[in-house]
């Protein structure tokens, strides 16, 4: 992984017609985001190498970024380097949680996770990953040991929590999945959503990226029904709810874990220490929930 300051990069990619001025975006808590103007026009420029211990592959962030845009789900990928991605800029709001949770927005996002699911593996080509948060769980246990992590205690019981999980959970019709429905991954231009950072893109269960919607952004019951209704074209079952806040929990703790390891190979300035107390405790309750249904 090269140490070259990010904004240094982005400012000698290869694409650009002269010297460039990029200026820094807030927001990222994995990358480096700038805005770049060039001849008058903005690109929007994302700078970040390979993260193993996150899964986090270039080449798949890339191959994704193109099929989402392919599907119109994304904005348009113009330039790529290793380390760096430069797309279309597109004016709009970046969503909060509280934007998220209304009825009427998850109507518009419904059919972007839709699309995502079902049209995309017409367009990804080359290697794939896939996300499977169990498999990220014990990854993440066996890096934090080694690190000598503050969160080492908590470790055993997470892992069996995490293996009742994947028992809850239980087989998957895989789908081609974001795997990262935060808030500030859509974006609202008005006439059309937008969803952005395909870092976590992969193969697995549809009911990852409709948890880690809820849980992301404090989805109501009643919404988080009507979102598994709306997707499967179905009652919701017992059966499926349970599933569903089973991979809910398994999406915190995913989250929290996530954080515990950013806390220590991280660079950019963000209080992670704040970030996993705050998914454990959100996680705690989710998983309390969960075995009282």
């Amino acid at each position: 992984m090269t140490t070259q300051d990010p904004r240094l990069r982005a400012a000698r990619l290869a694409c650009w017609s002269g010297p460039v001025d990029p200026v820094p975006l807030a927001g990222g808590i994995t990358n480096a985001n700038f805005l770049v103007a060039d001849k008058g026009i903005r690109y929007f420029v994302r700078i970040g190498d390979d993260i193993p211990i996150h899964g986090v592959m270039r080449f798949a962030e890339l191959a994704a970024s193109q099929a989402a845009f392919a599907v119109g789900i994304s904005p348009e990928l113009l330039h790529h380097e290793p380390g760096a991605l430069v797309f279309r800029f597109i004016d709009g709001t970046t969503l909060a949680p509280e934007m998220v949770r209304p009825r009427a927005m998850l109507a518009r996002i419904l059919p972007l996770i839709l699309r995502c699911h079902r049209e995309m593996p017409n367009h990804v080509r080359g290697p794939v990953l896939m996300f499977w948060p169990f498999h990220i769980f014990r990854s993440y246990a066996t890096a934090l040991r080694e690190m000598k992590s503050r969160m080492v205690p908590e470790l055993p019981r997470l892992a069996r929590v995490a293996a009742d999980l994947e028992a809850m959970v239980g087989p998957i019709e895989p789908v081609f999945g974001h795997n990262d429905l935060l808030a500030a991954n859509f974006l609202d231009a008005g006439d059309r959503l937008w969803l952005l950072d395909w870092d976590y893109g992969g193969y697995g269960s549809p009911l990852f990226d409709l948890a880690n919607l809820s849980s992301n952004n404090d989805v109501t019951p009643a919404d988080e029904r009507w979102l598994l209704e709306s997707y499967f074209e179905r009652p919701a079952t017992d059966e499926l709810l349970r599933r569903f806040h089973a991979m809910k929990s398994a999406s915190l703790m995913r989250e929290a874990m996530w954080s515990m390891i950013s806390e220590h190979v991280s660079r950019i300035d963000f209080d992670y220490v704040a970030y996993t107390t705050d998914y454990l405790s959100r996680f705690e309750r989710a998983y309390a929930d969960l075995k009282r249904m």
